[in-house]
């Protein structure tokens, strides 16, 4: 007789379980009878679930992006429907925003998975969603060829060598922030520059020159990463970022395809988009007016007793005096002035005839320190030139800082015409052909997101980040909150991320959640 595993593993048990409890009278038929497999009928309730018997809160949430999404879905598992969510635009996803071009998506916004792994709920919403499939790619951003302004590809043991210098550079500046010593060591700039002068000793005479070319040529880069000049970045709070491991993972149908599982189990017409928000009337709280009030610019008006505020640190810093009625308190304008708000943009370039290898890596811009110090075009904001996953003939170019809002102000055929320059000024190639099309990000110009993604600028600090997350009013006032707010940019370590937009979505719908529970419906008015 040929028993399975599991039926092994369940005899096995049986014998040791009449063994042990044999002395001490134990039956056979009584231990069966115990471990009989038994079938439950589950009902997988949320231990944060409402009390349906109860009146809810009406909530409205300021935009659809991953922060609000986030926010409704969790509202939503938890039994909530009164809630509406206003979004600006025509579509869902905020800054993440998948485009096709011809057969490959080109995304827009939001371009990895920042951490692949299950402790990034990105990740994990996207494995649920069946979006990822094994092997996971995760880019090398050691492979490629860094070419100079001369049109000469640094020789590799030299790059390889400068490459993993300045990592390490990187890796002490993150260091800076664990040692808790205030500003003493000024703009990520300075510090990166000193650095690299520092490490440029260790080199051979005759390889300092290309050496420092990759070395500066990456502080672009870095650049990338913040959004802004390297200059207006605190080097004292740089590692505040908290890296999530696992590597970048690209999402390989489209970043979009995790709003999917979010905007499904909403409830059906509880977002309303091209519903741009004018203000937003709080704090006159009386027995007779409702707690806060959202009103469109079409003159709709929302009443709520609970409203989430997602909008982007850029749009908060354009527009927060005439958006809020009252204005915000000192210590929230305070936060929304001093933290950073970068600006990046993409280019996607679609060739005919592609003049590079696939998978062979991306061109990287090795600019010398006085190139990058003359900032005499947007050019100079490019840090690397890579090809697109899943395509063998478009290349995607990385803008960033005020060359990304220099950039939004050109034509296509001016983008075109400057990249190809450059491109054929680095490779040393008068011959490389031009794009036959042409697909760009414009966000530094979009009224409803004004730039990227935040950074930790000179004067930034992670309490303000906590300032910028904190209800209003907040808890040691009478009144129970009424205006909340989420987004990457109020979400400490893990700001600028998608994840971050997400974690911050979820941690005020809990909010709202407990505070349904602790006043069993509504909010109490406090007269």
């Amino acid at each position: 007789m040929i028993l399975s595993r599991s039926r092994v593993s369940s005899w096995r048990l049986q014998r040791f379980l009449i063994r042990l409890f044999s002395d001490k009278g134990g039956d056979k038929k009584d231990i069966s009878k115990c471990i009989k497999p038994a079938k439950f009928e589950t009902c997988q309730l949320d231990p944060c679930m409402i009390d349906p018997c109860k009146p809810e809160p009406s909530v409205v949430i300021i935009g659809a992006g991953m922060a609000g999404l986030s926010a409704a879905h969790r509202l939503a598992q938890c039994g909530f429907q009164n809630f509406t969510i206003l979004e600006a635009t025509d579509r869902p996803g905020g800054r993440i925003h998948s485009c096709w071009l011809g057969d490959v998506v080109a995304e827009m916004g939001a371009t990895w998975i920042e951490g692949g792994c299950v402790a990034n709920p990105v990740f994990t919403l996207a494995a649920q969603e069946g979006l990822l499939k094994a092997p996971l790619f995760r880019p090398d951003p050691s492979r490629g060829l860094f070419c100079t302004s001369d049109g000469r590809a640094i020789d590799l043991p030299v790059s390889i060598t400068a490459y993993h210098t300045f990592r390490q550079i990187e890796q002490q500046a993150a260091a800076l922030f664990a040692l808790g010593c205030g500003r003493a060591h000024g703009t990520l700039l300075n510090f990166m520059g000193v650095r690299i002068q520092q490490e440029l000793h260790n080199f051979p005479e005759e390889q300092r020159y290309d050496a420092a070319r990759v070395m500066y040529g990456m502080t672009n880069c870095v650049k990338c990463r913040c959004g802004d000049d390297l200059s207006l970045v605190s080097a004292d709070q740089f590692g505040s970022y908290i890296e999530i491991p696992g590597g970048n993972i690209r999402v390989p149908l489209g970043y979009v395809g995790v709003l999917a599982p979010l905007l499904r189990d909403l409830p059906s017409c509880c977002v309303r988009y091209c519903k741009p928000v004018s203000c937003v009337r709080w704090g006159a709280v009386s027995g007779s007016s409702p707690r806060a009030v959202v009103k469109c610019c079409d003159g709709e008006e929302f009443p709520a007793d609970y409203v989430i505020v997602t909008v982007s640190l850029g749009v908060l810093k354009h527009h927060h005096t005439k958006l809020f009625c009252p204005g915000l308190p000192a210590e929230k304008v305070e936060a929304i002035n001093k933290l950073g708000y970068g600006h990046v943009n993409k280019i996607f370039l679609e060739y005919a005839r592609p003049f590079w290898v696939w998978r062979e890596g991306c061109i990287k811009l090795a600019w010398s320190a006085e190139e990058l110090t003359d900032r005499d075009g947007w050019v100079k904001g490019l840090a690397n030139v890579e090809e697109l996953a899943n395509s063998q003939h478009v290349l995607c170019a990385w803008v960033c800082g005020r060359e990304a809002m220099d950039m939004e102000l050109c034509s296509d055929e001016e983008v075109v015409e400057s990249i190809t320059r450059v491109l054929r000024q680095f490779t040393g190639d008068p011959t490389l052909p031009y794009p036959a099309n042409i697909l760009r990000s414009k966000w530094c110009m979009d009224q409803y997101f004004a730039g990227a993604y935040s950074y930790m600028a000179m004067d930034s600090t992670v309490g303000h980040q906590c300032d910028l997350a904190s209800p209003l009013p907040g808890s040691c006032e009478p009144t129970p909150p009424i205006l909340l707010f989420a987004g990457e940019a109020t979400i400490p370590g893990h700001y600028s991320t998608v994840h971050g937009a997400r974690l911050s979505g979820i941690r005020e719908a809990e909010r709202i959640i407990q505070l349904t529970k602790q006043y069993g419906g509504p909010p109490k008015i406090v007269k």
